[in-house]
């Protein structure tokens, strides 16, 4: 892990069923050796809610890979190995108070399954792929827009994650932020990878950040970015 090596703080995001995915059986062990923050995805501590969202099993799998990365001395304090969850709105309105909804996720998995975690983030939902897609269906898409749009925080625009972080990609590849990267959309104005730049100071501070209309999510309310909300 180079980026470690050059003292880089390294992130995942991810959903936590994938531990349990043909070939990954040894990935939490390699995130807690290389000391890598894990940022799960977990709409909700209620079953229900989740298997509306993601599909039948997937709270059962997520609560067994939280306990995986809790063995490993995930999300305890003393360890410095850093388990960050997610939470999703479960349709086409913008996240509650991440504070208020940090204390019901601390009480209900601590009593319910005796997970810890150190921080809870409020994503809103940005309007691509999957989601895209279901709003197209339910004729939602332009009121949602109008949604992100009228709740424009200008004073997100200085916090937004594509400022200060570099999305990779498994090949490599550099994206402004995991989103553009769900997107295709790469760095600048052509594709680079992590082997055409010698380091991350290449970058400079002038350089463009590729935006479109799904960055209206990222600025909307309290904002959203890949530390939870904003401002």
């Amino acid at each position: 892990m180079a980026a470690r090596e050059a003292s880089k703080e390294v992130i995942v995001r991810c959903n936590i069923t994938v531990l349990f995915e043909p070939g990954q059986e040894d990935t939490a062990h390699f995130f807690e050796v290389h000391n890598v923050n894990v940022v799960a995805s977990l709409p909700c501590y209620s079953k229900k809610n989740v298997e509306q969202q993601r599909g039948r099993g997937v709270f059962d799998k997520s609560i067994e890979g939280l306990k995986i990365l809790n063995q490993l001395g995930y999300g305890n304090p003393e360890t410095g190995l850093v388990l960050d969850l997610v939470y999703n709105p479960g349709g086409a309105f913008l996240p509650p108070n991440q504070d208020k909804l940090k204390q019901d996720y601390k009480k209900e998995l601590k009593e319910l399954f005796n997970i810890e975690f150190n921080n809870l983030f409020t994503i809103t939902n940005m309007p691509i792929k999957r989601f895209l897609d279901d709003l197209l269906r339910q004729g939602k898409f332009e009121s949602y827009m109008e949604l992100l749009v009228n709740n424009f925080n200008v004073q997100s625009v200085d916090e937004v994650m594509c400022r200060t972080l570099i999305s990779v990609s498994h090949d490599g590849e550099l994206f402004d932020c995991d989103f553009n990267q769900m997107l295709n959309l790469p760095l600048g104005n052509k594709k680079r990878t992590i082997w055409d730049i010698e380091s991350l100071d290449s970058f400079s501070e002038g350089e463009k950040i590729k935006t479109a209309n799904h960055c209206y999510a990222c600025t909307a309310g309290a904002g959203s970015s890949c530390g939870g909300a904003l401002k």
